[in-house]
């Protein structure tokens, strides 16, 4: 796979996967009443901690699955079965995406400081993107590769730190119907890469 190939296929992945659109709602609500300075700086902060926490498990992808002796296909079928998890959640009309339980939202309204947790994590760099990030690790054999998935991560960021700087006018541009219909688009994409993941960790199980 050529470099441009793969940075647009991992761009696409982690942008369906991470979903900024599905965290619009609550960024909004968790902060309201702020101005829109600092509700910037809260975007912009998330969007840093969200490069480090994926670049981590990028880097260090390899030395984790060493050290705790999983194959290559094992990280690929589980990370497909998490993703695909992930996926049916931004399908499901009652879920919407939802990322945080009701424990996690109220202790997130009364935090001053929401950018690391549960904004990057786990909203953004949750267990679905890094699920994701881990898999382009073992698949990535050269420095090019490597600098493509690396390329995606920072692309992904800027576009989060961007939809949620101006959430407001797009969640009042696109309507209740509207982030639903997307989210459920992004939601299928995220299903279809789920189940390739899987695909590639069973076909050199088959084969072999």
């Amino acid at each position: 796979m050529t470099f441009f190939a793969l940075l647009l296929a991992s761009f696409t992945s982690l942008l369906s996967i991470a979903n900024p659109f599905a965290a619009m709602p609550f960024f909004l609500a968790m902060t309201d009443g702020d101005t829109n300075e600092h509700r910037r700086q809260q975007a912009l902060k998330a969007s840093m901690y969200m490069v480090l926490i994926l670049v981590v498990f990028l880097i260090g992808g390899n030395y984790i699955i060493s050290f705790f002796g999983i194959s290559l296909e094992g990280i690929r079928i589980a990370g497909g079965l998490l993703i695909m998890k992930m996926a049916y959640s931004l399908l499901d009309p009652d879920s919407q995406g939802r990322k945080l339980t009701a424990a996690d939202q109220s202790e997130a309204f009364r935090k001053p400081d929401i950018s690391f947790s549960p904004l990057a994590m786990p909203m953004l760099a949750g267990p679905g993107s890094i699920a994701l990030v881990l898999g382009l690790s073992t698949q990535s054999s050269t420095v090019l590769d490597y600098t493509a998935v690396l390329s995606a991560i920072f692309l992904v960021a800027l576009a989060s730190f961007g939809l949620l700087a101006v959430s407001r006018k797009v969640t009042r541009m696109l309507g209740k119907t509207g982030m639903t219909a997307l989210t459920r688009m992004m939601g299928f994409i995220a299903l279809a890469i789920g189940v390739q993941f899987i695909i590639n960790g069973v076909r050199p199980i088959i084969g072999s």
